[in-house]
């Protein structure tokens, strides 16, 4: 079993050591990589197809019929925020296609407001050893492949 991570947003890829919260960069809740996004509003997008299993205004997870979990985090410490600035264009429950707009939301107003908008990208339930084809950092187009999860 193999799924494609898509990236949820246009930027650069980054090691999700780069995210400025433990949780993330030591990979407590599990394997990826994040994006510094193009600091314009524009909607993330699901990065596989799947349901939308949990839904907040700042991030989301998509499981996979194969049963992988994809959590895309939308800046950091933006729970805060309490849904200001967001935009959900899905509901709890929803069933994705990989590419299709889930939230909207402005990164450059995340910054201004003193919060970090890096956008990790999580494999939940995975290991390092699950992530193969693992792309390089640098610029990425929202809908580009960031890696393959192998089970």
């Amino acid at each position: 079993m193999s799924v494609k991570v898509l990236s949820p947003v246009k930027g650069v890829l980054a090691p999700i050591t780069e995210v400025p919260d433990p949780v993330f960069a030591q990979a407590m809740v599990g394997p990826g990589l994040a994006v510094h996004p193009e600091l314009t509003a524009g909607d993330a997008v699901s990065p596989v197809d799947g349901t939308v299993v949990t839904l907040h205004p700042h991030a989301f997870v998509v499981a996979t019929a194969e049963g992988p979990a994809v959590l895309v985090h939308l800046g950091i410490d933006t729970v805060k925020l309490k849904g200001e600035g967001f935009t959900l264009h899905v509901a709890k429950g929803d069933s994705v296609k990989a590419g299709q707009p889930v939230i909207g939301w402005d990164p450059k107003a995340i910054e201004d407001g003193g919060r970090s908008p890096i956008c990790p990208v999580v494999a939940l339930d995975a290991t390092a050893e699950n992530l193969v084809d693992v792309r390089e950092p640098g610029p990425v187009e929202a809908g580009d492949t960031l890696f393959t999860w192998q089970r």
